[in-house]
């Protein structure tokens, strides 16, 4: 039996909205692709409403870039939404003690995005 195709999920409204004009203000998906830390390819797909990925996260990183949503890190104090899953993502580095700590306090944050390890 074949497993039916992943139905991609849409950006909020908003956030499409600052994704568009993100778009339109830096002139091409590449850059706002750039700012973004993705592939171009993944800017147009969320523009499209066809991107399989996780479009939950995909909102926070532009919230956080292009929205000016922060949060409260317990390590880093007030920082983008967008900063605070890049450093959710990065692996724990023994010899930098702000990584060290940041990567003890993520485990528990109220911040953390499930799914990242």
């Amino acid at each position: 039996m074949a497993s039916k195709p992943k139905t991609p999920q849409v950006l909020p409204p908003d956030v499409k909205a600052a994704l568009e004009a993100a778009v339109k203000r830096l002139q091409t998906q590449t850059r706002v692709a750039e700012e973004l830390g993705v592939s171009a390819a993944v800017v147009n797909h969320l523009l499209k409403d066809r991107y399989p990925g996780d479009v939950a996260t995909m909102a926070d990183r532009i919230r956080g870039q292009f929205m000016a949503e922060t949060v409260t890190c317990p390590v880093m104090g007030t920082l983008s939404r967008r900063n605070c899953l890049d450093n959710q993502a990065r692996p724990l580095v023994l010899t930098n003690p702000i990584r060290a700590r940041l990567h003890k306090a993520c485990k528990t944050c109220p911040n953390r995005k499930d799914g990242v390890s």
